[in-house]
């Protein structure tokens, strides 16, 4: 029997890097599980603290948001280490392999489930801040991972490569902001939120354009 389901932040600072441009950033990382098991969202910039928060549960999986340097900085070294898989969107290949170009992973699938401490977490895809961005919605706890697709105070970037404003208006408008007022969502930077929070303003992102 699966024990009681927990969620576990951690935050790692470092850089993000494309098109040839650099920015400090801090990453938040979650954890989800119980005592025995846990899957992690993001691996972003240093190891030492995420291996540090799983503290000795088994690891089902190291799942990968979207494709940014600064989100999977680390998915293979926590892969080997904890002997676990890396999954991510096919749709961010070309963004894996600028960080990553020999490392393996397992396709994830819109609409997927995977199973962690007794109960789902789902893959919502969410194109837009890049084309394979997910977002992982678990029901139980009324919560949402949303990487970089959704923060407090509006969508993800998209002013760089293969990001697309429209796309993530759309994205949001049919796949997020749809969810329960009081889905509580876990950004990938920042202070969380929550759907009913976002949702009125999303005319007000339409028109400043981001």
């Amino acid at each position: 029997m699966s024990g009681t389901l927990r969620i576990d932040h951690v935050t790692t600072s470092g850089t993000f890097e494309l098109d040839g441009g650099a920015w400090d950033v801090d990453n938040n990382i979650w954890l989800v599980g119980d005592d025995d098991e846990v899957i992690i969202i993001d691996a972003a910039h240093v190891a030492a603290p995420i291996i540090d928060s799983v503290d000795g549960r088994h690891v089902r999986a190291v799942i990968c948001t979207h494709g940014h340097n600064d989100h999977v900085t680390v998915a293979p070294e926590l892969s080997r280490r904890l002997d676990a898989p890396i999954l991510l969107h096919p749709g961010d290949d070309p963004l894996w392999r600028m960080t990553h170009p020999e490392e393996p992973y397992r396709a994830l699938e819109d609409e997927q489930r995977i199973a962690i401490a007794g109960t789902d977490l789902e893959v919502i895809r969410t194109p837009g801040h890049s084309p394979g961005s997910i977002c992982l919605y678990l029901p139980e706890a009324r919560t949402l991972f949303s990487g970089d697709t959704l923060f407090s105070g509006g969508p993800g970037a998209t002013g760089r490569s293969f990001s697309d404003f429209p796309t993530i208006i759309r994205s949001l408008r049919e796949r997020i902001l749809t969810l329960p007022g009081e889905t509580r969502v876990h950004t990938g930077h920042g202070e969380a939120t929550t759907v009913g929070g976002e949702a009125p303003h999303l005319e007000e992102w339409i028109a400043r354009g981001h």
